[in-house]
C-alpha cells in the first residue's frame, strides 16, 4: 500500500501564505512617496505647457480671423467697421453690397479664455485689428496675462 502525504495542512506552507497577503505600511509609504516626488516635478512642466497652448491657440484663431476679414475685404470692396464687428463674417451687415458669407464655420470663436476678441477696423494703416487681452482680461501683461493680436 502507498501512503500519499498531504502538504495542505503543514505548518510551515501555512505560515508562507500568511507572509504573502499584501503589501506593508512602509511599502506603501515608500510609492506614495515616490509618486509624489514625481508629480511635484511634472506637474508643473505640464501646467506651463497648458497655458502655452492656450496662447498659440488664440494666435491661431486670430489669424484665421484675419484671413477671414481678407476673404470679406475681396467681396465687399472694404472691411468691417468696427460698428459692425467680427460678426460681419457671420452674419451680412445692412451696408455690405456683395457680401458672400458667411466667411467663418460655425459661430464666432471667443478666445481660450472665453471672451470675445476685440476688432477695431479701420486702424491707422487702413488694416484691422483683432486682439485678446489674455487670461487677465486687461491690456498688457506677460505670459498667458499677454496681450495677443494680429497687428505687431
Amino acid at each position: 500500500m502507498m501512503f500519499q502525504m498531504c502538504t495542505c495542512h503543514s505548518p510551515l506552507l501555512a505560515t508562507n501564505i500568511t507572509k504573502n497577503r499584501g503589501f506593508t505600511l512602509i511599502e506603501l509609504l515608500v510609492v506614495l512617496v515616490i509618486l509624489t516626488l514625481l508629480a511635484g516635478l511634472v506637474g508643473p512642466r505640464v501646467m506651463s505647457q497648458l497655458g502655452g497652448a492656450k496662447s498659440k491657440t488664440a494666435g491661431l484663431q486670430i489669424a484665421d480671423l484675419e484671413k477671414s476679414m481678407e476673404l470679406f475685404k475681396l467681396d465687399v470692396g472694404r472691411y468691417p467697421s468696427t460698428a459692425e464687428g467680427l460678426d460681419a463674417l457671420a452674419n451680412r451687415p445692412a451696408a455690405a453690397n456683395g457680401w458672400n458669407g458667411p466667411y467663418i464655420k460655425g459661430n464666432l470663436p471667443t478666445d481660450p479664455w472665453g471672451k470675445p476678441y476685440l476688432f477695431t477696423s479701420p486702424t491707422a494703416n487702413g488694416g484691422v485689428d483683432i486682439m485678446t487681452l489674455g487670461a487677465d482680461a486687461t491690456a498688457g501683461g506677460t505670459g498667458e496675462n499677454a496681450d495677443i493680436r494680429n497687428q505687431p
